[in-house]
């Protein structure tokens, strides 16, 4: 069992042809990704061969659909142009779209979130993410097939970085689902929306919830916590160090006053009982012992 993605989802990759959408549709083929196509409208009918792989190239997402079945859209394309992409993925009901690009521009995230949103029909991860891996059955997106096996923690994080570091930490015990849901002001996927799937998938027993500063999505998470979820959950908090008022990489960690603080975030996770790492390495550690205790 996973969340959003499973070794029978059928994924398309919108900028397949690109440099960076060509190494990593080399990448998730490899990795067991079942990719049936990819969109460039210059390079529609052809085919391109990805170490003896050959996958069919569309003129448009629709047609994509129509031939394939595709319910996954990974996109590779320039911030430019992610706006289009990501809307042409929504108008052919494409249930699950995940936003690679770094630099979209946050008014053109808030107009296709909101086209989702009114689609009924999409889901999106991202953008500035690196996308969704449920190890052993497919990996949408730029997450290391290597660096962790399947298991039974579920992982929701706003950092990459660290999502490879949470599945390298804990790869003696495996992943569910891990989810990199982004890091910019608006995503199409929040901690709250994985953290509901993950308590209730079956196959998941705890929760890594790795946060940053900026916001008040961990406090809000937090608060969700304690009314809906009921499987453990660790937490980490990137960004005790940073300054206040400075933007620290991410569009989205940005420190106003005592609002969006590491600590802030910190207190509200623990006041609802969720037991949050100084470190990368210490959260993995709370949640290896919280796994060993299941596994008595």
């Amino acid at each position: 069992m996973s969340i959003f993605l499973t070794k029978d989802s059928k994924v398309i990759v919108q900028g397949m042809t690109g440099s960076e959408g060509t190494k990593h549709t080399t990448r998730m083929l490899a990795s067991g990704t079942n990719i049936v196509g990819g969109v460039n409208p210059r390079k529609a009918g052809t085919t391109v061969d990805f170490d003896g792989t050959a996958v069919a190239v569309f003129g448009t997402v629709a047609d994509a659909v129509k031939e394939t079945g595709a319910n996954v859209s990974v996109i590779f394309v320039p911030p430019k142009f992610t706006k289009d992409a990501v809307l042409e993925a929504v108008a052919a009901e494409v249930p699950l779209v995940v936003v690679i690009t770094e630099g979209v521009p946050v008014h053109d995230t808030a107009a296709f979130f909101a086209a989702a949103q009114a689609s009924g029909t999409t889901r999106i991860i991202g953008p500035n993410c690196p996308g969704i891996i449920t190890p052993g059955e497919s990996n949408a997106g730029i997450i290391p097939a290597s660096i962790a096996g399947a298991g039974r923690i579920g992982l929701v994080s706003k950092s990459g970085t660290l999502t490879y570091q949470m599945m390298y930490e804990l790869s003696d015990f495996g992943f569910s689902t891990a989810i990199g849901i982004g890091g910019d002001p608006i995503v199409g996927t929040t901690h709250i929306d994985a953290l509901q799937a993950f308590q209730d998938d079956p196959d998941t027993d705890a929760i890594v919830m790795i946060g940053e500063i900026g916001g008040d999505a961990e406090e809000r998470a937090a608060a969700f916590i304690k009314d809906n979820v009921t499987k453990p959950v660790v937490g980490y908090v990137a960004g005790f160090t940073a300054p206040e008022g400075k933007t620290m990489g991410h569009a989205g960690a940005i420190v106003s006053g005592s609002s969006g603080t590491a600590a802030a975030k910190q207190e509200a996770l623990e006041a609802v009982g969720v037991k949050v790492g100084k470190t990368p390495t210490e959260t993995a550690n709370l949640m290896r012992a919280i796994m060993q205790d299941l596994n008595k």
